[in-house]
């Protein structure tokens, strides 16, 4: 097996991302995770992916090739895990249009409204799959954008999984939502990203402040980059312009105003695909006000009155019934 052509892709908190050419039974085009082990907590993150993808397989999952786990020629440790490259990229590129690319595209990227709806459904399915469809439920526990991969049907994938937990095998339904304490509390991004967008101790506390980690704690982070897909906002840029956070902002307009916060990209005639359909705007209205009560709902301060994601996921697939008509 030999590896050629690596281009660096990306930066993380554990390493890098490297574009290759594995030459193995013909050439693949691979991503290669390259863990900097001098990071702290960088081994620990490589064996929880290793861990966490060792078993599961879904569709919109991100599919691991193989894992690397040795020593360089100067004796240093080295970890790696090649990953099925995906052609497009990740969300956080087709989301926020100021990150600067090597590559020269013909035209600003976009997500039309169907798209982004197929995304989130696709993200919805895996934690579904990860919550529900395991034999240990998972909990992700850093979901954001730069780690939903898009392949070249633009279908979600959901990566990084240096931070995931396995929940307690529990015998109650009540119980069952809680984790055990053994394990990684989550990153200071997805802290941050909570920080910004619920103000209060009960929020900061899910990930990696003491509290146990929880499927709750996931459906919030879908929560919010759900409005964050759909307003094309970030969390933190309703804090320099109306000082509100992204959940309390929606909630304010909705419902309203859905038209004024949604993504002025979703019309500026890229709701509708002339060849296949066409999509009247008050079913777009429609449509957009039931997404973003969904992301309300799933991003609601108190931990027990979020959804359930295998609800959300079916919500989501209504939603997408009514806006195809």
């Amino acid at each position: 097996m030999k590896i050629s052509l690596l281009i660096l892709i990306g930066v993380g908190s554990f390493g890098s991302v490297y574009k290759g050419v594995l030459d193995f039974d013909g050439a693949q085009l691979v991503a290669i995770k390259v863990f900097n082990m001098l990071h702290h907590g960088a081994s620990k993150s490589f064996l929880a992916e290793c861990v966490a993808l060792r078993n599961i397989r879904h569709r919109n999952l991100v599919k691991i090739i193989t894992a690397c786990s040795t020593v360089d020629y100067q004796g240093n440790d080295f970890k790696a895990l090649l990953y099925e490259l995906m052609d497009n990229g990740s969300l956080e590129e087709w989301l926020h249009s100021t990150i600067e690319t090597n590559e020269e595209t013909d035209a600003p990227q976009n997500l039309n409204l169907l798209q982004r709806l197929n995304i989130t459904i696709d993200i919805a399915c895996a934690l579904d799959y990860l919550h529900n469809g395991c034999e240990t439920p998972i909990v992700h526990c850093d979901l954001k954008p730069s780690n939903v991969l898009l392949d070249a049907e633009l279908t979600g994938h959901v990566s990084d999984f240096g931070l995931a937990r396995f929940l307690a095998k529990l015998a109650d339904k009540a119980s069952a939502n809680q984790a055990s304490s053994i394990g990684i509390k989550g990153s200071r991004a997805i802290l941050f990203r909570i920080v910004v967008t619920i103000f209060s101790d009960t929020s900061t506390a899910e990930f990696g402040m003491g509290s146990e980690v929880s499927k709750s704690g996931d459906v919030y982070s879908f929560g919010i980059l759900s409005l964050e897909m759909f307003t094309g906002r970030r969390p933190t840029d309703h804090m320099s312009s109306d000082g509100l956070n992204l959940h309390n902002s929606v909630k304010t307009a909705f419902p309203d105003r859905v038209t004024e916060i949604a993504d002025l990209l979703l019309q500026e005639g890229s709701i509708e695909s002339p060849e296949q359909y066409s999509i009247k705007a008050q079913r777009v209205e429609e449509c957009l006000s039931l997404i973003f009560k969904l992301g309300i709902a799933c991003s609601v301060e108190s931990p027990a009155n979020r959804k359930d994601i295998s609800d959300v996921a079916s919500e989501l697939h209504s939603i997408r019934d009514m806006l195809l008509g």
